[in-house]
């Protein structure tokens, strides 16, 4: 007998290779068994569908998630460890309980054909170090095969609302090479079910936490050669957030608001520029710190990015500001009066945006209106004319001691003194006009400066209830 078998095999394969022979292989029934047999028993039952008539073969899955390892951003990978869960039938395959005295027993899973379930997500080998050799056989031929496995699957991660971010990571199970008129996915279990049972035995107390699970359990897979039948699994996972509140955003903020409070000193006063320059350099040095913390994918700029950003940038804008102020106060010690455009759109118009207070707002305006007015300017040259024509009279008739004349150099003196005084007013006039100036600005970046904290803790509250509430209503 196994002479004929060889002299079968060696007469279809010299047939194959020259290919100018047609072999015509006829069975005596649709059935694997028949043509096995025809075909000289190329293959044993254990390496081809255990269906009968050449039907389809219905495979059930369940999962359950055990841990998770991890998630990397920067390569957009998902490590799990699951348990897998096949079961289907071998067609014709039983036996009596009674008579055989047991329900089922665990066989080698190489004597037995296994459905080649693979997870198309799936980008590394599995490295799990256990893997049973057993399955079960049941009594009416159902197998139940259970594995772990190490899952390193590609996900794609978003990072825009982190530390608060949702992760939607899908593992679609399905035969490599079976069409779907050979095998068939179904779900054995209930999604309320897998999700209670993989929140009961996750063993991970780490930076993620499992939220929720759904299922696709009708998927199909359309291609050119063929459909795939698959069954998609979304887990749904939640950064727990509170390690990078208590490290990233609460020291920033902290930081951000002593520079606020910085504001509060003099606008004058040196130390305040020194002060802020050490703050920037500070928070320039955490952030360089903190940046191996923060989440680094080629998709969208995580949100707390921006947030670093626009404060350094605040933070620059508020030193850049304090030197300006100092500049204009130098510039008033000089006797340099301001464009006629800035104290319009600062005195008259700034002034207003930032909600001075009455009376600031009427020291500007009358100090607007001193500035304006030409006649300061009138009274000086006439000051200085009139003490010119007092000076030349009185040289004339220096040596005379008419009285007119005494009257005439007391009035000088008094003229004098006069010019002095209108000089001294002048003078301080435009520097209150740059003291004003400084003051509109310094409160419009301390305006800023508000409005930026009172928006990024309302965005950052939002966020946080949203991904609080998202996690309690799947608990």
């Amino acid at each position: 007998m196994p002479e004929v078998k060889l002299t079968q095999l060696l007469l279809i394969c010299c047939m194959l290779h020259w290919g100018n022979y047609a072999y015509n292989v006829t069975c005596s029934k649709p059935n694997l068994q028949s043509l096995n047999k025809a075909l000289g028993g190329l293959f044993n039952n254990s390496q081809v569908l255990p269906v009968g008539n050449l039907s389809t073969l219905n495979v059930s899955i369940e999962i359950t998630v055990v841990a998770i390892i991890g998630v990397n951003e920067r390569s957009q990978i998902l490590s799990t460890v699951i348990w897998r869960v096949l079961q289907w039938n071998i067609g014709g395959l039983s036996w009596n309980e009674t008579t055989c005295g047991t329900n089922r027993v665990s066989v080698l899973r190489e004597n037995l054909w296994v459905p080649d379930i693979y997870i198309a997500e799936f980008i590394d080998e599995d490295k799990t170090a256990f893997k049973p050799p057993y399955v079960y056989l049941n009594s009416t031929g159902y197998v139940y095969d259970d594995q772990p496995l190490l899952v390193q699957s590609s996900c794609e991660l978003g990072t825009y609302t982190f530390p608060f971010d949702i992760q939607n990571c899908s593992l679609s199970f399905g035969s490599y090479l079976h069409f779907d008129t050979d095998i068939q996915m179904f779900l054995s279990s209930t999604r309320d079910h897998i999700l209670s049972e993989s929140k009961d035995v996750v063993q991970t107390n780490g930076e993620w936490e499992l939220t929720d699970i759904f299922i696709d359990d009708k998927h199909t897979v359309v291609l050119e050669v063929g459909n795939y039948s698959q069954i998609q699994f979304f887990i749904v996972l939640r950064r727990r957030p509170l390690v990078y509140v208590v490290t990233l955003l609460l020291p920033s903020c902290f930081l951000i608001s002593v520079d606020l409070f910085s504001f509060l000193l003099p606008t004058q006063s040196v130390d305040r520029s020194s002060f802020k320059m050490t703050l920037l350099l500070g928070y320039t040095v955490f952030l360089f710190i903190v940046s191996e913390l923060l989440p680094v994918t080629g998709g969208s700029t995580p949100l707390i990015s921006v947030f670093f950003s626009v404060s350094l940038a605040l933070m620059v804008a508020s030193l850049l500001e304090t030197v300006l102020i100092t500049n204009l106060q130098s510039s008033s010690g000089e006797q340099i009066r301001a464009p006629h455009w800035l104290r319009v759109l600062v005195l008259q118009y700034l002034s207003v945006v930032v909600c001075l207070s009455e009376q600031k707002r009427k020291n500007l305006a009358s100090v607007f209106h001193t500035n304006s007015n030409k006649d300061s300017s009138l009274s000086c040259t006439i000051s200085r004319t009139l003490s010119q024509e007092l000076q030349s009279v009185s040289d004339d008739s220096e040596k005379d001691s008419n009285p007119t004349l005494e009257e005439l150099r007391k009035l000088r003196h008094e003229v004098r003194a006069i010019r002095v005084q209108v000089d001294k007013h002048r003078e301080e006039n435009i520097s209150q006009e740059w003291v004003m100036i400084g003051l509109v600005l310094d409160r419009l970046l301390f305006s800023l400066y508000l409005v930026f904290i009172s928006v990024s803790f309302l965005v950052i509250v939002f966020v946080w209830i949203w991904s609080t509430s998202y996690c309690m209503q799947n608990e």
